[in-house]
């Protein structure tokens, strides 16, 4: 801290409470030295405050600051003095080196004591030795040594001993001189908030000082960025909404300053902040309507709900905020209203369609009944030309010329931006009715098309996301009758949100149920989101009876206005048991199958031919020979025999063993 390491008691080299007579012959010396040009040295220099560097211009001003008794007494306040046997001894530690030790002392007479004549020296040398420190525990535990001295019946003696046994002092004012120092010093070495701190210890007397302090310069900078941006707007409105913004900007730390400092419910804090609050909801507000009348490309209505909601934010007194929430209200309004023309076009385009599809219909039916030779059978109408008709019966060309001025991209985006989203499950509803009944429908494509690519203003994060089952049981077809999907999320703001779900099956179809589905997609829910709210559960989608799930790899979309948000893989398997049972039937089966069929069949029955054929009468064969060979086919026909029978015993015997293991796998499985 710089007005200790350069405090005139130090260049001087002497105590705060030295006498005349000491002060006297200190100066007398280093003076006579100076000139010399000899090195001074002093026995308080002390090692803990590093070099010094004496010039005579800085000893003459040093002990030209110590000349009057309240000089003196304020550089007392930020240096050393020995009153007591406790500072004697705690001195000569300090003038060897050995800190600690001086601590120690100083500590031992002013912890959880209060302040008296044999202590008072004790706390300013504390204080002292606390603010050297770059430990901000320490600095707050100074500032409250020295605070503590001040106000307490005993600061008197400590003035007295360090100026005239005559000079009174106010101790509230010297209260605010060390406060102001203290400042001074710690200015651009802190910030507001953390020098604040360094403070928090002290009485209310010194917070109310503070206060007064670090409110009056933000106050007064708020009041004149006020007045500037005013001046700025009213020259120049088209850019009203640019110093909205720099206005904020350059008041968000003096506004959160003054709102530490002074609570929301101060006079003095309301009147700023409503003024603030004012003048920026003025800019969103002079910014619209210049915009709108030069017929801006910008998204103005955007920009001014910016302003106006960050005025909100601001604000404090009843009438303000009332304000700015009805001009928020109106922009709202004026931002659906290109949603609602929208509804109001493709509305009409389909009421125009089906009145007259009832009046070509009801035109048939009246030709069917009236035209004799249509009931005789005589002759038929074309339905298809019927058909024809009913589709041609609106200018779809007139249509598109409509959609496209009144649907532009920008408009689009911002009916993706409203937050009324019954309005805008409505707008899509329509226009996909338009695009599949428009005999012309590129142009209505081509806005579906761009109005699902455009994001829609979450308010919520999506963190992480997990399926949920019955029961919370794994997804084994056996266990499956509800899949449902939970999402942790973190909410940025309140809001009521309707998203639309596809469940999505191995084979790429979505799931849906044709009565209760929305169009293309399996299911909706609506869910309020506020602050608190940290997941979004959706409930399953399935059947009470059975799974209806097919095994592979399932997925479930979520899409906000049409637009994919998130997307959860998961997979559907039959539970180890399930596919145990079905490896022992088939193994059981196949054991049937060995048991019921005959091995080498067609071997045997071909040697039995031979064998038959081998019997019958030969010209020119002997008997001899015919026995031969009737004896060797027997031969083969009984090796045959043995053959098969011994490896439908060996299948068998292994069957039996898979069986049996598969039964030992199945009565230890899990599920």
């Amino acid at each position: 801290m710089n007005i200790i390491y350069n405090n005139p008691y130090r260049i001087a080299g002497i105590l705060s409470n030295a006498t005349e007579r000491e002060l006297q012959k200190q100066k007398t010396k280093i003076k006579a030295y100076t000139k010399v040009g000899k090195e001074i040295k002093s026995d308080f220099d002390f090692q803990i405050l590093g070099n010094i560097d004496r010039t005579e211009d800085s000893v003459n001003k040093a002990f030209s600051n110590v000349d009057q008794n309240q000089d003196k007494v304020n550089y007392a306040l930020f240096w050393f003095l020995n009153a007591c046997p406790f500072d004697n001894t705690a001195i000569e530690y300090l003038k060897n080196g050995d800190e600690e030790k001086a601590l120690e002392i100083w500590e031992k007479v002013t912890n959880d004591k209060d302040v008296n004549s044999k202590n008072f020296s004790a706390f300013n040398n504390l204080g002292t030795y606390k603010l050297l420190s770059r430990d901000k525990s320490d600095i707050k535990t100074g500032i409250e040594a020295k605070i503590k001295l001040i106000e307490s019946d005993y600061f008197e003696s400590f003035v007295h001993s360090v100026a005239d046994e005559t000079f009174t002092i106010d101790s509230q004012k010297q209260s605010e001189k060390l406060i102001d120092e203290l400042l001074t010093q710690f200015k651009n070495q802190y910030s507001s908030s953390e020098t604040l701190q360094l403070f928090s210890g002290c009485n209310g007397t010194t917070q109310k000082y503070l206060s007064k302090k670090f409110t009056e310069e933000p106050l007064h900078k708020i009041e004149s960025q006020i007045e500037s941006c005013k001046k700025k707007r009213k020259a120049d409105k088209g850019r009203a909404y640019e110093f909205g913004l720099k206005l904020f900007t350059n008041t968000k730390d003096d506004l959160s300053l003054l709102k530490s400092l002074l609570g929301t419910s101060d006079l003095k804090y309301k009147a700023v902040a409503d003024q603030l609050a004012n003048e920026i909801m003025q800019c969103g507000i002079d910014y619209f309507n210049e915009s709108q009348e030069n017929d801006s490309s910008e998204d103005f209505l955007k920009q001014a709900q910016e302003l106006n909601e960050t005025a909100l934010s601001i604000a404090v007194g009843k009438l303000t905020r009332d304000r700015a929430k009805d001009s928020l209200a109106t922009l709202e309004e004026m931002k659906d209203r290109e949603v609602a023309q929208a509804i109001a076009l493709l509305q009409s385009v389909k009421d125009a369609y089906e009145t007259n599809e009832q009046q070509i219909r009801q035109q048939v039916k009246e030709l069917k009944e009236s035209d004799p030779l249509i009931r005789l059978g005589h002759r038929t109408i074309n339905q298809s030309a019927v058909e024809d008709n009913i589709k041609n019966s609106i200018d779809w060309g007139k249509v598109n010329e409509l959609l496209k001025e009144i649907l532009p991209d920008d408009s689009l985006e911002r009916i993706k931006a409203s937050t009324k989203n019954e309005l805008k499950s409505e707008f899509t509803e329509l226009a996909n009715w338009l695009k599949e009944y428009s005999q012309s429908n590129s142009v209505i494509s081509r806005i579906i098309d761009k109005y699902k690519r455009i994001p829609p203003k979450l308010s919520f994060k999506i963190v992480s996301s997990e399926i949920t089952n019955t029961d919370s049981k794994p997804l084994y077809t056996k266990y499956i009758r509800y899949i449902g999907l939970k999402v942790n999320v973190e909410v940025l703001q309140e809001s009521t949100v309707t998203f639309y779900l596809k469940y999505i099956n191995p084979k790429g179809k979505v799931d849906r149920n044709k009565k209760s589905s929305p169009n293309g997609y399996t299911r909706l829910d609506t869910k309020n989101l506020n602050k608190n709210s940290r997941t979004i559960s959706f409930a399953g989608w399935g059947n009470a009876d059975e799974c209806t799930y097919d095994i592979g790899e399932h997925r479930i979309e979520v899409y906000v206005d049409e637009y994919l948000i998130h997307t959860k893989k998961y997979t559907v398997d039959l539970a180890p048991s399930e596919r145990l049972e079905k490896e022992i039937a088939s193994a059981e089966k196949k054991l049937k199958e060995i048991n019921q069929t005959d091995y080498y069949e067609s071997e045997i029955r071909s040697a039995k031919y031979e064998m038959s054929e081998i019997q019958k009468f030969r010209l020119f064969r002997g008997s001899s020979e015919k026995q031969s060979q009737i004896q060797a086919q027997q031969t083969k026909i009984d090796k045959l025999n043995q053959r098969s029978k011994e490896e439908k015993k060996k299948d068998i015997r292994t069957q039996e063993e898979r069986i049996y293991k598969l039964k030992m796998e199945l009565s230890a499985a899990k599920y």
